[in-house]
């Protein structure tokens, strides 16, 4: 007689016969095959059974396994982690129709390896989890359309952003550099008068009287020279023949007027005023008369702006007009080495660009520039006076955002150089202190300027050479189209 393991029931002969006990599993078996042979009636009915056969089998009599690891529910022997195979090695015959040999089909999920036993079941779980992964993927698909959608959202307000500040940075570009439209000298001149009446600063009468002045000045495209000092080369001539401190000798151009800017240029107009100096000096040497017979003044701004417009039309430099639009007069527009090329080898004046376009020197100076100002300026003149007043006309330096005029050089008693500098920012008053007869040197700080003074990242001089001839003109002008200064390396 065969009895079940489980309570000690006497198995009937169809049990018997089919190997097969007709109770549930015990309630430490997995689940899952609790499940796979009913579902949860039957773990319910198991649960209660083997509560009850728990109290009475000779197992649940049993004392704990000294060791602490689960047992066997039949015959109480450890088992571990092994107890599962345990159960089906020593008590096959109680797990019944999921046992091996028993000619029943087992079906497990290839998802999640749930057993089950019917084909059907199996089939509609497998279709749940296709269908969650489906809902899965179908969340993932609508949260990365959503996240190339903000994506591309962001990427076209950033890069309107970046466009508008474009736009901004081009319009401050422009209003700096006088291209904005805004007028030019005639219209900041009578702003700021009217400004200066507007604060008290000027008298009705005086602003009047003025603007007659200026449209006068304009008509006729001449300077007013109100904003000129002369006799300063002079006056620094006198000076230094008397100077004994730490100057051993000093190299001065050829008579130059300062000029200064006006109302009506203040901000922007420094290009054209270095001109005005640089005109000054070729109007008084007779070398250059012939290329000078129609300047025979000096001319006001909104005249140089012009000549420049007829230099560009004869063909000089029609990559640096095509910046300003082929147009300068009635602008702000800043001017630099380029354009005062241009003008000068129009009026058949022979200079060059040299472009010293990087520091030569420690701590970003140019020492090479103080070369070669120095070889301009004593090249011909090798005479061992203390001061020299060369024929050479001033040069025009330009670096970035302001130009100065060099009037001269110093050679101290330590063989340090010094350039003397025109600055059209300072004013006709600072400058005047230059022409007093007892000048004690301290006003030459306006002018001195040092090694360590010149600190720009770039610097580029315009230097006049003498006169060209017609087909020497001609030959410049076409050069001028694929114009590329000489660099001091």
């Amino acid at each position: 007689m065969l009895l079940c393991g489980l309570c000690g029931r006497a198995l009937s002969p169809e049990e018997a016969a089919g190997n097969r006990c007709r109770h549930p599993w015990p309630a430490n078996l997995d689940l899952r095959l609790c499940c796979a042979t009913g579902g949860p009636p039957r773990c319910e009915e198991r649960r209660r059974h083997t509560d009850t056969a728990e109290l009475g089998s000779p197992a649940a009599r049993r004392p704990p396994s000294p060791e602490g690891l689960p047992e066997c529910p039949f015959c109480g022997e450890a088992a571990g982690r092994e107890l599962e195979a345990h159960l089906w090695a020593r008590h096959g015959h109680v797990l019944g129709d999921l046992g091996p040999g028993n000619g029943e089909q087992l079906y497990e999920c290839p998802m999640c390896s749930l057993t089950c036993t019917n084909i059907q079941i199996l089939e509609e779980h497998v279709d749940l989890h296709f269908e969650e992964n489906s809902f899965l993927e179908g969340g993932n698909m609508r949260d990365l359309e959503l996240a190339q959608q903000l994506q591309t959202e962001e990427d076209k307000w950033q890069k309107s952003e970046e466009e508008k500040q474009e736009r901004e940075e081009f319009k401050k570009l422009q209003r700096q550099y006088g291209l904005d439209n805004s007028g030019g000298y005639k219209q900041q001149f009578l702003k700021n008068m009217e400004r200066e009446v507007d604060r008290g600063r000027m008298q009705p009468f005086d602003y009047h009287k003025r603007k007659a002045d200026m449209m006068e000045s304009l008509a006729f495209g001449i300077d007013d020279g109100k904003t000129k000092t002369s006799g300063i080369i002079e006056a620094l001539c006198k000076y230094y023949q008397n100077e004994n401190k730490d100057v051993r000798r000093v190299w001065l151009s050829a008579r130059v007027d300062h000029f200064h800017s006006s109302l009506g240029d203040r901000g922007w107009g420094c290009g054209y005023r270095n001109f005005q100096m640089l005109l000054s000096s070729l109007l008084q040497n007779s070398l250059y008369n012939d290329c000078l017979r129609d300047t025979t003044a000096i001319p006001c701004i909104p005249k140089i702006q012009s000549m420049i417009e007829d230099a560009w039309r004869e063909g000089f430099d029609p990559h640096g007009a095509s910046h300003f639009n082929n147009r300068l007069h009635g602008s702000k527009a800043w001017i630099g080495a380029c354009e005062i090329y241009s003008l000068l080898t129009s009026l058949r004046i022979k200079c060059q660009i040299i472009d010293f376009h990087k520091p030569t020197g420690p701590t970003g100076t140019h020492p090479r520039l103080f070369e070669w100002v120095l070889h301009y300026y004593s090249a011909d003149n090798g005479s061992g006076a203390k001061v020299v007043c060369t024929s050479k006309p001033p040069i025009y330096l330009q670096h970035e955002g302001h130009s100065r005029t060099v009037v001269g050089i110093e050679e101290k008693k330590n063989k340090t150089l010094c350039l003397l500098l025109f600055d059209p920012g300072c004013p006709s008053q600072e400058m005047q202190k230059l022409l007093e007869q007892n000048s004690d040197g301290t006003s030459l700080k306006l002018l001195r300027k040092y090694l360590g003074s010149l600190k720009e990242k770039q610097y580029q001089i315009v230097a006049v050479d003498g006169v060209l001839a017609l087909e020497e003109k001609a030959a410049r002008c076409h050069a001028s189209q694929v114009l590329t200064s000489e660099k001091i390396p």
